[in-house]
Parts: structure tokens; sequence; C-alpha cells
């Protein structure tokens, strides 16, 4: 399953071990922490739950181009 980053846009590849998750992803593009929910493999939430100040929007979106 892959999750756009709504930070960044960059694409979040999730494994199978997330088929049934209530929690936190972060991008590794741009360091955000999206809070996700799943059921049977399917996405049924995403938020945003922090962005990390580390990057600006706009390096993160340069570094989600590459």
């Amino acid at each position: 399953m892959k999750i756009n980053c709504l930070s960044c846009g960059h694409k979040v590849d999730l494994d199978h071990v997330y088929d049934d998750y209530a929690g936190q992803v972060k991008c590794f593009a741009c360091g955000a922490l999206l809070e996700i929910r799943t059921e049977g493999g399917h996405l049924k939430s995403v938020g945003l739950a922090r962005f990390s100040s580390r990057l600006s929007p706009e390096e993160a979106l340069e570094r989600a181009a590459r």
C-alpha cells in the first residue's frame, strides 16, 4: 500500500505489516509524521501529525522530486 505524504507529496510505501494499523508513520523525504488508520489493507484515514522543522516545505518538495 502506498500513501502520499500530506506535507511534501512523497510516496510512502507501507509494508503488509500496516494492513491493520492505527498510529504514526514518518515520511523519510521531509520528516513529517503522518497519523494513519488502515483496515484490511485499505487506508481509512490519514492526517498530518507533525512536521519536522529540519527542512523547509520547499526543500522537502525538492527532495521528494529526486
